[in-house]
């Protein structure tokens, strides 16, 4: 069977795709990533196994959590063969942007966004006060800039199974 661009089905399998899942805490980064490893997809989340740190900032006025680069450019330079979805959100980020074939911002109100964030038992950012003022800060400041960069957007407030198959479209439809 053949789709559109003339390939074989089985060779979209095997070409290399790379996707960006981006967005807020609480968008559903993480729970996507879940659905698309179950499926047998290959999956990195950045927020976890030493692939971001917490550096501090040059001024000495605090820290920002980085993906470790060196890391992230060996992950996006050895994908060789099928598709890789990488999630994260860290402001060095977009140096990486021109290594991805898609970079899809996972989207939600802000009111979803903290009613999730609140409930969640996987993660414990987002549960005090001070963490959810900081996420309001970020939809408003940072959302904007990760819409700016990305070349797909997916509402998150739809069944996981529609954000998964929206996902799995984009990558396959990139080249």
């Amino acid at each position: 069977m053949k789709n559109t661009s003339g390939l074989q089905l089985s060779e979209i399998d095997k070409q290399k795709v790379v996707v960006l899942v981006t967005g807020m805490s609480g968008t559903g980064k993480s729970t996507v990533l879940i659905e698309l490893a179950r499926r047998g997809h290959r999956v990195v989340d950045t927020d976890y196994d030493g692939w971001s740190e917490e550096v501090a900032l040059p001024n000495g006025d605090g820290s920002e959590w980085l993906w470790s680069e060196n890391r992230i450019d060996k992950l996006l330079t050895e994908h060789a063969e099928g598709t890789l979805f990488v999630s994260g959100c860290v402001s060095n980020q977009v140096k990486f942007y021109p290594k991805f074939d898609a970079i899809v911002l996972l989207s939600a109100p802000l009111e979803v966004i903290l009613e999730r964030v609140v409930s969640r038992e996987t993660n414990d950012y987002g549960k005090t006060d001070a963490q959810r003022e900081q996420i309001g800060h970020y939809v408003t400041t940072v959302e904007p800039l990760l819409r700016a960069g990305a070349t797909a957007e997916i509402d998150t407030r739809k069944p996981l199974d529609e954000v998964v198959a929206e996902l799995k479209f984009i990558a396959n439809t990139v080249h």
